[in-house]
Order: C-alpha cells, then structure tokens, then sequence
C-alpha cells in the first residue's frame, strides 16, 4: 500500500518481497492521475497492481482500502501488509486490516524531525508505550498505534504552518504565479 509521496519507499519494499519469492500484490493511490508516478517500477515488481484515484481520473475511483478490504475478503491468503502514506491512510489502513489479523507495518518516518530523538516531534504512542519514530522505528505494528494522538499531535502546529504558507507566498508570490 502507497499513498501518494509513499510510492516510492514502497517500491524497494515490493522489489525485494519479490526478489525473495513472495507473491506481491500492490495497490497505490493518488488524489488525480497527474499526481502518479512510478507506476511502471511499481507494475515490474508486483503480481498485480491496483492504482486508485480518489477522483477517479485514472484506475479505481477511491481510496486504496477498499481494492485492500477485497483482496482480504478474497480467496488468496494475505500475510503481511506494508502501507505507507499520509497518517490517516495508514489508520485506515490498518483498521481495515485488524478485523482480519493480518500483520499491518506502517512506517511513520512523515513524522520525524531530527532524526535523533532529541526533539520529541515524532513522539507516538504504541502498544500503550511511549516511542519516537526516529530510534524505535520508524516502523511499527499498525495495529498498536495511537492514530488518533498521531494525527491530533500533526494538528498541533497548522496555524503556525498556514501564516508560514502565507508570509512565504507574500515574500516569493504564489505556488499559482
């Protein structure tokens, strides 16, 4: 599973599950076809591959849990899930997956700062256990993760981002100029 950005941690992931003999099964997914990339990479190392839109530009119209929830529902076993993407894909995600016991690793590396530990801004509960992406992880099993503390603490700061957004466009003129 790739959302977005995600696509390409993903993909050294698929290719070395498949040069090990696995029967991988891929399904990325992007906001419009103009945001894909990497398709053909991601389509040579999978045994199928899934591309959904969530606006239906290109592949599956939605998002990639429910072409996910199918192939769980289906005949072919499933041992393992690696999804990597925005934080609420990955809760999704993994939400979807727990009904079915499927091991679901997530990589929270999005939510890193320093990369040391020092900072404290990738702080997130797991199991009911403090852990800083940076030096536990960055992944972790996505069923004990603490998504709601995740993305309450990634809201933290969106004031603060949105004048930053703003002051910077004033200085430099709009991403649309």
């Amino acid at each position: 599973m790739g959302g977005g950005f995600a696509i390409a941690p993903v993909y050294p992931i698929a290719r070395a599950l498949k040069e090990a003999g696995n029967v991988v099964l891929s399904i990325v997914g992007v906001r419009n076809k103009e945001l894909l990339f990497w398709e053909e990479k991601m389509r040579s190392v999978s045994d199928e591959l899934i591309v959904c839109t969530d606006d239906g530009s290109y592949g599956r119209e939605g998002v990639v849990t429910l072409p996910m929830k199918e192939l769980l529902e289906g005949e072919r076993r499933i041992d393992r899930i690696w999804a990597i993407g925005p934080a609420i894909m990955m809760k999704f995600c993994a939400l979807t997956s727990q009904p079915f016991g499927v091991p679901t690793i997530v990589n929270l590396n999005s939510i890193m700062v320093d990369g040391t530990g020092m900072c404290g801004a990738c702080r997130v509960e797991v199991g009911g256990r403090t852990r800083f992406a940076c030096v536990d992880g960055p992944e972790f099993d996505g069923h004990q993760v603490d998504w709601d503390l995740l993305m309450a603490r990634q809201r933290t700061y969106l004031e603060e981002e949105k004048l930053a957004i703003e002051r910077w466009e004033r200085e430099h003129g709009s991403a649309a100029q």
